[in-house]
């Protein structure tokens, strides 16, 4: 039997409709959405990064015309030329030193506020007695700002890297939590059942039912907990700090060197953009299986 081609719709004879797999190639998504992928390149070449490369553009052009005066900020080309020198300057070099230390200060504190954040949210979220014993705390820690705690910070574990590291996991362990414990007890009830009528075990409920259907909100959280990490950073390095990119700002400020305190303040924007980044690099890869919205235009 063949089939009769209808305009741009295959249907067998005498069936009137057409068949399934017409349907699907005609009017699939990747049909569609192939004739407006070149209209999105030419709107967004960079992707998200179009838009802050057309500001950086619009801030050289406003510095070199004088629309923005030399003493007010620094142009791209100066900041830029900034990093430069202060790369080849010293052994080891200044920036790279003062990237490391500021990085290294930054993962630490991630690693042990999201690994703390996550563990007391998975108890949290799966028995009542660990919520009444974190869901407090957490919460009143959650509207203390930042610079409340330094003082503290520097009482209790002094001026070295303790209490940098520890400011810093504090702000990312508490988005960790709050954004994890509201996945896990946001899975569906539905599918709980179901896995339980099944005969999953707690164990097997808890790894293939309760923490897969969590991990949206995780991966929310991280997104925070990366951000809370910098802004942390940010904080931390601004009073008692002898290295780091905060300690590069704060001389910059002593030295009147407006282009150096423009190179910190783009290298925290660029690091926040990378954070965002990671996030969503881990979204693709670790939720594969859960169709999502995906704007067309």
């Amino acid at each position: 039997m063949t089939a009769v081609q209808f305009g741009r719709r295959t249907a067998l004879p005498g069936s009137g409709a057409p068949t399934d797999a017409a349907e699907s190639e005609v009017f699939s998504p990747a049909t569609a959405d192939t004739g407006l992928s070149w209209l999105r390149r030419v709107r967004s070449p960079l992707g998200i990064y179009t838009t802050p490369v057309l500001l950086v553009g619009l801030w050289q052009l406003l510095c070199s015309t004088g629309r923005i005066p030399m003493t007010i900020a620094a142009s791209p080309v100066q900041v830029v030329q900034a990093a430069i020198h202060l790369w080849n300057v010293g052994a080891p070099s200044t920036l790279g030193e003062d990237l490391r230390v500021s990085l290294t200060r930054a993962l630490v504190g991630l690693a042990v506020g999201a690994s703390a954040g996550a563990v007391s949210a998975t108890i949290a979220g799966l028995s009542r007695f660990g919520e009444q014993l974190f869901n407090g705390p957490v919460q009143i820690l959650n509207t203390v700002p930042f610079l409340a705690l330094l003082p503290v910070m520097i009482m209790w574990f002094g001026i070295g890297e303790e209490s940098k590291v520890l400011l810093i996991a504090l702000g990312a362990g508490i988005p960790v939590y709050i954004n994890l414990f509201a996945g896990i007890r946001g899975v569906d009830q539905r599918l709980v059942e179901m896995a339980a009528v099944a005969g999953a075990g707690r164990w097997r409920l808890i790894s293939r039912v309760l923490l897969p259907g969590a991990l949206p909100g995780f991966l929310v959280g991280l997104r925070f907990a990366l951000a809370y990490s910098v802004l942390g950073l940010v904080v931390a390095e601004q009073i008692n700090a002898t290295s780091g990119i905060g300690f590069m700002i704060t001389q910059a400020q002593t030295y009147d060197r407006l282009d150096e305190m423009f190179l910190g303040l783009a290298i925290y924007a660029v690091l926040g953009l990378l954070a965002d980044q990671i996030v969503r690099v881990l979204e693709r890869t670790l939720l594969v299986w859960r169709p999502a919205f995906g704007a067309s235009r």
